[in-house]
């Protein structure tokens, strides 16, 4: 039985190597649907500021051909589940530091979650909150929809980024208590 699958009750199978055997190739292909996700932000941000497109036509990349997608709380909120999951699932691989921030990029996902959660309820009931004309969110009272979601999508990438950096990089004693496939083998030392 590795450690992970003794911190985890009920733990068995692909559940267990998730954190164990898996996590690295786990880690890696999240971080290809956050890219992805950064990359339609990215490019809806250059739509408006540098292109100087309206923020109705920066649709970014996927939301030219599908107009729908962009306007789709449906989808945003997916995508915010997505990420909270991820997150939760992949955090009993994490040790020491690197734990401390992929827990910190958790706890603002989940934040993150709830404005996602705020505009479905919105969009679903068709009763906006502070009288607005469209699904608002509590702090896009303040900070425009494009803005906010790009400050969003930054401050749960940073720490997850440091979490992923520390987690690959981990003290000698961090290193002792991972249990998962990012271990790096010790290195056998060479005769001179």
């Amino acid at each position: 039985m590795t450690s992970y699958q003794a911190t985890l009750p009920g733990a068995s199978g692909r559940w267990a190597t998730l954190n164990g055997a898996h996590h690295r190739a786990a880690l890696n292909a999240f971080l290809v649907i956050v890219l992805a996700h950064w990359a339609e932000h990215l490019v809806q941000a250059y739509q408006i500021w540098g292109l100087g497109w309206s923020r109705p036509e920066a649709r970014g990349v996927l939301g030219m051909p599908f107009p729908w997608l962009v306007s789709s709380e449906w989808l945003h909120y997916g995508y915010a589940i997505v990420m909270l999951v991820g997150l939760w699932m992949l955090r009993p691989g994490f040790v020491g530091r690197s734990r401390s921030w992929w827990t910190a990029a958790l706890a603002i996902q989940f934040w993150h979650h709830i404005e996602h959660l705020l505009l479905l309820l919105q969009a679903q009931t068709g009763r906006h909150l502070f009288d607005s004309p469209v699904p608002t969110s509590l702090l896009q009272v303040v900070i425009p929809r494009v803005e906010l979601h790009l400050f969003y999508n930054t401050v749960v990438f940073v720490p997850m980024v440091i979490a992923m950096y520390l987690h690959l990089r981990p003290s000698p004693a961090e290193a002792e208590l991972m249990s998962c496939s990012c271990r790096q083998p010790e290195v056998a030392a060479q005769p001179s």
